[in-house]
């Protein structure tokens, strides 16, 4: 059987099939010593004894370690207008982090019912003029984009807290907040022996059960990559003057003169250098 791993609880896993069927299995010792399996890995499974043995992981598309996801189709950053306040800042450093790692970023603008201050406004309309999918919400009316962005797909939840991804995932499926709640006492009881990692039913897709990126890690990315990783350069950055160009102060730059034609927004090539200067200064430390 091909199957998906949607939960693990300790050593019991619970295998998805391709009619949409779960099973309980366990891992063969071989899986044991060579990989640490995770929600949302493909696997190959057999029957013996009247239990779902897992014989194979099959190759990933891509990996997040916080939360612990694999085959991830994206990545919602979720954003409240104010309180706490918007930050565009943050949307692109979370962008970066998320095509880094082989995954599609989307942007939800939540709270909108409590009204935009201008400059906000203006923020999220060059998000919406670019690259990046982006979705208003507010306050009792659901967005039904909302459902269809999600159906289908592995997705994962990253911003601030206090924006409202829990929130969103509520009024899509009220399920889903007594299984968060149910997961939460069981892990408060055991939390130091209980390992648990789970992918939640939500519109019609898989939801990780732990919303968000822990923290904001630049470590794994190096300079000359940075701007493959923003959704606005990508139509640009093959048609620099220098292969290694890193659209900082080099002539003949394409992403720069994007900015200078209003192509791009000034402030996401702003917010980039911001985060390129720290993996420069980084690398000066350590070299």
């Amino acid at each position: 059987m091909i199957a998906r791993i949607v939960k693990i609880v300790s050593r019991e896993y619970t295998l998805l099939d391709e009619e949409g069927n779960r099973h309980k299995g366990i891992l063969t010792g071989k899986i044991r010593r060579q990989d640490i399996p995770a929600a949302g890995d493909m696997v190959e499974a057999k029957l013996s004894d009247g239990m779902w043995t897992v014989q194979k992981i099959l190759p990933r598309r891509n990996l997040l370690y916080r939360p612990y996801v694999a085959n991830v189709d994206q990545a919602l950053i979720v954003m409240s207008v104010v309180d706490p306040d918007f930050s565009s800042a943050l949307i692109d450093r979370l962008a970066m982090l998320i095509m880094h790692a082989g995954i599609t970023p989307l942007l939800i603008v939540t709270k909108c019912d409590l009204g935009i201050p201008e400059e906000t406004e203006q923020r999220i309309r060059e998000y919406e003029n670019g690259p990046m999918q982006v979705v208003r919400c507010a306050k009792g009316t659901l967005n039904p984009e909302l459902g269809k962005i999600l159906s289908g797909r592995i997705s994962v939840l990253t911003g601030q807290s206090g924006a409202g991804k829990s929130t969103l995932l509520n009024e899509l499926d009220p399920t889903f907040h007594l299984a968060t709640q149910e997961i939460s006492k069981a892990l408060g009881r055991g939390k130091h022996t209980t390992r648990h990692n789970e992918l939640h039913d939500v519109a019609g897709g898989l939801v990780a059960d732990t919303p968000g990126f822990s923290s904001i890690d630049f470590s794994r990315i190096q300079a000359k990559e940075l701007g493959e990783c923003v959704p606005d350069f990508v139509p640009y950055t093959g048609q620099c003057y220098f292969n290694d160009c890193v659209h900082q102060n080099e002539p003949g730059c394409a992403v720069k003169n994007a900015v200078e034609g209003g192509k791009i927004p000034l402030i996401r090539h702003e917010n980039y250098l911001a985060v390129l200067k720290m993996i420069q200064e980084r690398r000066e430390k350590y070299s």
